[in-house]
């Protein structure tokens, strides 16, 4: 059975998270009371069926703390036993943006707690984990978001131009369900590669956000190929403007020797991934270095 939530926190003080910078000492973490336990723990719950673990985890933090969030770094997995079920929870990072407490029969009781509070009053070892590698890095981090485009058939069967190669079935629903995973991790801005398959594959993203897509012809496989370094030059200059969220969309050979460089230039080490179609870099940058990259397989529910 698997379940998600996240450690949610917001600047010290500000009732809810405004946009400047804070360290880790400056924040507040949320910690729920369970009455059918007599615990305190971090927010989460039970996948629903037709959920991703992302959807879960910020319906399930809305419904336990009453705040909309903002989905970050992931932080790590746990693996419990529950009876003779097996438990295994996914937690985010979860920045607060605005909302109400209201008590129920499931969760009577909030508090936003100093780090070194929370640590104290989490009744599990496990949910205290979580919170030390939250504090690992700093909270208050950028996230940078790398699509490969969704399925678009084969290119030895397309009859035409391959640059205007469209998305196929699959992955029109893929980029359909790519539109609220990216909203969920704070996607503001578009950009995507000049070919039709990338261009469509954030266009329900770009209608849902109401803005407009940026061209980005050095991030094309064919670009790529003759000069990687406008490619490299060009995902740090989009990386550098942290003032809001980019999806950027890109290529199957464009993706992993673009992130193979990256991880190398700032030094860290890269989950497995297996770069399919419609994956997701959720990549997090401090100071306008890459400290840490998540890969998701796919935008759709996997059962």
């Amino acid at each position: 059975m698997w379940a998600a939530g996240g450690v949610v926190w917001r600047p010290k003080g500000s009732g809810s998270a405004g946009a400047d910078a804070v360290g880790n000492g400056d924040l507040e973490i949320a910690v729920v009371h369970r009455p059918k336990y007599d615990d305190w723990t971090l927010p989460k719950g039970k996948a629903e069926s037709g959920e991703t673990l992302i959807d879960t985890a910020v319906r399930e933090i809305a419904e336990e703390t009453g705040q909309h969030v903002i989905l970050g770094r992931h932080l790590d997995d746990v693996h419990y036993d529950l009876g003779s079920t097996r438990k295994h929870v996914r937690y985010w990072s979860a920045r607060a943006l605005d909302g109400e407490f209201v008590a129920g029969s499931e969760v009577d009781e909030l508090r936003w707690l100093s780090v070194d509070k929370a640590r104290e009053t989490l009744s599990y070892p496990l949910d205290r984990a979580i919170l030390e590698e939250f504090v690992r890095l700093p909270a208050d981090l950028h996230t940078f978001l790398l699509v490969r485009h969704a399925k678009a058939g084969r290119r030895s069967t397309y009859k035409g131009d391959d640059r205007l190669r469209p998305l196929d079935k699959l992955g029109r629903a893929q980029a359909d369900a790519l539109a609220p995973l990216l909203v969920a991790f704070g996607a503001r801005r578009v950009h995507s590669a000049d070919r039709v398959r990338c261009e469509q594959t954030l266009e329900p993203l770009r209608e849902r956000l109401g803005v407009e897509l940026h061209s980005e012809p050095d991030l094309s496989e064919e670009t790529y190929r003759t000069n990687p370094v406008a490619a490299q030059r060009r995902i740090l200059q989009l990386a550098t403007d942290a003032t809001s969220t980019p999806a950027v969309c890109s290529q199957g050979k464009v993706i992993p020797p673009l992130m193979d460089w990256w991880a190398d230039r700032d030094a860290i080490a890269l989950p497995k991934a297996s770069n399919r179609k419609g994956s997701v870099w959720v990549l997090s940058l401090h100071d306008g270095r890459l400290v840490a990259a998540d890969h998701i397989a796919g935008p759709l529910p996997t059962a």
